[in-house]
């Protein structure tokens, strides 16, 4: 089953971080280690035991005290795609239609002076 571990640890300098990683990263079932120095935390995620971060976390010579043990967080979903509305095509066929004189069957335009007629 897979855990995040966050465990409160004093993270003084670089070398201390390194150390921490190196030390927890080796457990096996660890899939994820991140030291978090502002805010003084290790946050392990993986199907490893809490109990054997703890006793590496200790033999690194630190403090721990225990922040939280459970699943991990769900990742965020990427936000829902709406669809946009559909935009009505505009009729590729002209509305109004005249035509020259020269056809046999022509539309009578709705234009005051057409220069077409019915014939």
């Amino acid at each position: 089953m897979v855990q995040r571990t966050v465990l409160k640890v004093d993270i003084s300098c670089l070398k201390c971080k390194k150390k921490l990683i190196k030390a927890v990263s080796g457990l096996e079932g660890v899939d994820k280690v991140e030291a978090d120095a502002a805010k003084g935390t290790l946050t392990v995620t993986g199907e490893c035991d809490p109990y054997e971060i703890i006793v590496r976390t200790r033999k690194v010579g630190k403090f721990v005290e225990v922040v939280s043990i459970g699943p991990p967080p769900a990742p965020p979903k990427p936000p829902e795609k709406k669809p946009e509305p559909k935009k009505e095509k505009p009729d590729p066929r002209p509305q109004h239609i005249c035509m020259p004189c020269d056809y046999a069957i022509v539309r009578a335009c709705d234009e005051p002076n057409p220069s077409c007629s019915i014939m």
